[in-house]
């Protein structure tokens, strides 16, 4: 009975929010995923201070050719990152492990491992209430026998939809933009454009739901993105 007097009570764009998140999650699947240029990234990002100035990134993304249940690739990373110029900046070096499944007929499909080293630097600005983050990132992949060098330069906005005593503070709009950059002669990899809706639970925990392009040299692709960030 608590619960559904929250809800009762509860602000009508949050509940919008909450119905748009329990729909994507129950979205029938295609019959054949590989068909659909439409995919579904479910996304987990998590953020632990520890002594001093220092600390552990870590995430895990779900990426769909579909709703959910048709996997593209997993991706799990972590990283130990150092903070300063009062917390504007931070620099970050970590691992991955990437398993993608691409399909290479009708139904068919080829798993790919990869292992990545990468480092990055991170620098964060403020215009008024809007909040502004610039990330440069070096990675060396390790794709399969391959090796692969890549630079990305990733450009983000957060903006409160409303002032901090306002009832609907704690929702934002966020957006980004990333460019991908090989060292070899196909210098452009793919670029990603995304916006969403954000809602800032506390100082620990958000939540967003979005829409992203991916545009390759000769395609692209569409994804809804369901994101979590966790600052421990």
């Amino acid at each position: 009975m608590e619960k559904l007097s929250f809800m009762s009570n509860a602000p009508a764009l949050y509940r919008v929010f909450i119905f748009l998140f329990l729909s994507c999650l129950f979205t029938p699947r295609f019959s054949q995923a590989q068909e659909s240029d439409f995919g579904n990234w479910l996304i987990y990002i998590g953020n632990k201070k520890v002594k001093n100035k220092f600390n552990i990134h870590h995430e895990v993304q779900y990426r769909n050719y579909n709703a959910v249940g048709d996997l593209e690739q997993l991706l799990l990373r972590t990283g130990l990152g150092y903070s300063f110029n009062d917390n504007k900046n931070n620099a970050l070096a970590g691992y991955g492990y990437i398993l993608s499944q691409n399909y290479k007929g009708t139904n068919d499909k080829i798993s790919i491992q990869e292992h990545r080293i990468y480092q990055q630097f991170t620098a964060k600005q403020n215009i008024a209430s809007i909040i502004l983050n610039h990330r440069y990132r070096f990675e060396q992949r390790f794709v399969g026998k391959d090796f692969k060098l890549r630079f990305r330069y990733f450009l983000s906005i957060k903006i409160p939809l409303a002032p901090r005593d306002a009832e609907f503070y704690h929702f934002y709009l966020s957006g980004y933009n990333e460019i991908f950059l090989n060292s070899q002669s196909a210098v452009f990899d793919r670029n990603r454009l995304y916006g969403g809706l954000g809602f800032k639970v506390n100082d620990i925990f958000s939540l967003e739901l979005g829409y992203m392009n991916q545009f390759f040299e000769q395609s692209s692709r569409d994804q809804f993105n369901i994101i979590t960030f966790v600052n421990f």
